[in-house]
């Protein structure tokens, strides 16, 4: 089968909320945690995440800004394989609210209560390089 293109992919990342995001530590070690896309997964390349500034994910993200992020989705129609997406890509760290607003919801609220204005709070935006994918028999890569 044909790999598939980006917009492909992106269709069948729709239902794919988490993802673990990979950071290398200070100490130099990888370190992985789950997060969130707060529904936001109209895949084009980028993925976008809220944390506090304070974080180890934050600090890591600092000093390191290359990232990994895997998903996982659940098993496919009539009991087949499910999607797996690697996405290898750079990091940065945004404190704009006008650009958290373009891409906050309200499930969001349950960790920052005073939502945008939340004191601490930064957008975590990961630009895909490289990404890799197994979808039951097929698989494929594509570079951004």
């Amino acid at each position: 089968m044909a790999e598939l293109t980006l917009d492909e992919l992106s269709r069948k990342m729709a239902k794919l909320d988490f993802a673990m995001l990979a950071t290398r530590s200070a100490a130099g070690a990888l370190t992985a945690r789950p997060m969130s896309n707060n529904g936001d997964v109209e895949y084009q390349g980028d993925s976008y995440f809220f944390a506090y500034d304070d974080s180890r994910k934050v600090s890591d993200i600092r000093a390191h800004p290359a990232v990994t992020l895997s998903y996982t989705g659940a098993a496919g129609m009539l009991g087949g394989p499910p999607l797996f997406v690697a996405v290898e890509g750079q990091a940065t760290l945004i404190e704009d609210k006008a650009q958290f607003e373009a891409h906050w919801t309200k499930d969001v609220d349950r960790y920052f209560a005073e939502g945008i204005d939340t004191p601490g709070v930064v957008m975590i935006v990961v630009r895909a390089d490289r990404i890799r994918y197994w979808d039951g028999g097929d698989e494929g890569e594509i570079a951004i």
